[in-house]
């Protein structure tokens, strides 16, 4: 066989016009190996692709066991109040939506019959509602139907502000939901809104049963048995749930769509880090299925050579920055730190977020650590790309940052510490325990130093950094630091992304620190582009909007954006999945499936 006619075999793979079953089997007959045909599509970037044509099961179970590592241990079960993608990525096992994104971005039904539009009648033209009809013939695991009340319900539940959901803020804009019939509802606006598809819909839309939660309202929210013990509409029925370490799952033998799911039984383990979670899919076999695998880019491209997996990566909203905090840490008011009425001691000098600007090797982060996981971006909103600043330059010079700091009155100490006004400039810098986040730490210190800033470091177990535990002081929405580094994405439409420098959604002990303004900046600026976006039917102007509100961000350094990251996960070679950068990487769980090669 020549080049040519082993790129010809390759595209017909990719246009599925060929399964990897039958290349694989053509490469046997030449006297290829396998495992060396697997490596073949690898290099050629068809291991990369989300879903490849291949056996397709013809009826439900029969799969065994289907193994995840989430290298975040989750520590609850209910959707609504996961604060880290952990705890909502284990509650999708059980719970879903009415409806989810693909990798395209276009909207598809689980558990609506059908996705509303102008043309079905589905929604409004003047923007105040949208009508979804339900499947039929769905049940809970439990055995009782879901119906119209049980979407009602989810509404009332997660805006009751005594709940103090995480997923409140997608449902500010509803006024109503209304029960037309056992098997449609109809969500009305406060205002006309442009972008309808939130409520309800990915992974803080996610449906609860009314018969176990009604009980639960408010006040009461976090004493409900179905916290730990969840009973939903998904593919797999819960089994076991050990905090901080594993959940099981087994299949739903009544799931609403025929032929799934193919697995028989699901675990999925937390706990370890990136890197062990990529080598025990990639090079062990351990598991089929690793979530989130942010490891230099080095490490996975030589695990990926031994053949057994590889690393998937989906477009997506997600960036990693580094966070400026608004607010003064180290001073208690009304029995909290970092308490909105204060005033951050430094980070309130602009000159001071300026330099730290100035200071982030973007290029060398990029290069270094993330390689395909991450592009070096300016911009905090880099997809869809239709919402992007034009604005994409960005500068790194110490030399700039020093002239910043000396022009604001910052003056080198024997220490070579900068001071002003008896105040040191050093700062906490906190993140999660990850090895590129200790890298990028480092690299941010380093620069620092030679401007006179003193950066101290802290690292935290991610599983308590991302925690939603009240009492836990080193949460990232505690913000118990100056500066802190994590990750956030996007979905499809960035106005819930953007709420997150919204003044209204500050993180404070009142609201559970629940809020998600975790910076606890205020522009009134910012705050009239949000409200107005939200309203704002005419497409273009609306885009305006959003690209003013990212400008106003950078301008002001509330944050400093590090890199533009897609979802990555690590996958078995036999594993047929597909994963999407706009929901949780279970989204589509119900179609996974193990290729029989």
């Amino acid at each position: 066989m020549n080049e040519q006619q082993l790129r010809d075999l390759i595209d017909q793979v990719k246009r599925g016009k060929l399964t990897r079953r039958q290349f694989t089997a053509t490469m046997l007959g030449l006297g290829i190996a396998a495992p060396v045909a697997t490596q073949m599509l690898a290099w050629t970037g068809v291991a990369t692709a989300q879903s490849l044509p291949a056996y397709k099961p013809t009826k439900r179970g029969g799969g065994g066991l289907l193994k995840l590592l989430w290298w975040q241990a989750p520590t609850l079960l209910n959707p609504h109040f996961g604060v880290g993608q952990k705890d909502i990525d284990a509650s999708r096992i059980f719970y879903e939506p009415l409806a989810t994104w693909d990798p395209e971005a276009n909207l598809i039904p689980i558990l609506a019959a059908e996705i509303p539009s102008v043309q079905n009648g589905g929604v409004a033209s003047d923007g105040l509602s949208v009508t979804w009809k339900l499947k039929r013939n769905v049940t809970w695991h439990d055995g009782k139907p879901f119906t119209a009340d049980d979407v009602v319900f989810t509404w009332e539940y997660v805006s009751d502000p005594a709940t103090a959901a995480v997923s409140s803020g997608v449902y500010k804009e509803v006024k109503r939901v209304e029960k037309l019939d056992p098997y449609t509802v109809r969500v009305v606006f406060l205002e006309p809104v442009p972008f309808w598809a939130r409520p309800f819909v990915t992974n803080l839309g996610l449906i609860i049963p009314r018969h176990l939660f009604d009980a639960f309202r408010g006040a009461k929210s976090r004493d409900a048995p179905a916290n730990l013990k969840p009973v939903g509409t998904g593919p797999y029925k819960f089994v076991d749930f050990k905090p901080g370490d594993i959940v099981r799952g087994e299949i739903n033998p009544k799931y609403h769509e025929s032929n799934r799911p193919y697995f028989d039984a699901i675990e999925m383990k937390g706990g370890g880090d990136a890197v062990s979670a990529a080598r025990a899919v990639l090079q062990t076999a351990e598991f089929d299925y690793a979530w989130n695998v942010v490891v230099e880019d080095e490490i996975l491209k030589r695990l990926e050579q031994g053949g057994k997996g590889r690393v998937l990566f989906a477009l997506s909203g997600r960036v990693e920055h580094v966070l400026c905090n608004f607010s003064d840490p180290w001073t208690e008011v009304d029995g909290e730190r970092s308490n909105p009425k204060t005033r951050h001691p430094i980070l309130s000098d602009p000159a001071v977020r300026a330099a730290l600007n100035l200071l982030v090797d973007r290029g060398s982060i990029q290069e270094h650590i993330y390689g395909r996981g991450g592009t070096a971006t300016r911009n905090f909103l880099n997809n869809p790309a239709r919402f992007r600043s034009p604005n994409t330059k960005w500068e790194f010079s110490i030399d700039k940052a020093n002239q910043v700091l000396e022009a604001a009155g910052w003056k080198r100490a024997a220490d070579g510490i900068r001071t002003k006004e008896g105040k040191k400039l050093k700062l906490l810098f906190q993140t999660s325990i990850n090895a590129p986040r200790q890298k990028s730490q480092q690299i941010i210190k380093q620069a620092c130093q030679k401007a006179g800033i003193d950066l101290e470091l802290k690292s935290v177990m991610a599983s308590v950094f991302f925690s939603s535990d009240v009492a836990n002081p080193d949460t990232n929405t505690k913000f118990y630091a100056d500066l802190e580094m994590f990750n956030i994405g996007s979905g499809p439409d960035p106005w819930f992304f953007m709420n997150q420098f919204y003044s209204a959604e500050i993180a404070s002990k009142d609201n559970k620190w629940q809020g998600r303004n975790l910076g606890r900046w205020r522009n009134d600026e910012y705050d009239k582009a949000y409200i107005a976006a939200k309203g704002e039917l005419d497409p273009v102007k609306r885009v305006a909007l959003f690209v003013r509100m990212n400008e106003l961000v950078i301008e002001n350094h509330v944050t400093i954006p590090l890199v533009s990251t897609p979802e990555v996960g690590a996958a078995s070679n036999k594993l047929r999945m597909t994963l999407s950068g706009w929901d949780s990487h279970l989204a589509l769980l119900k179609d996974w499936y193990r290729d029989e090669v």
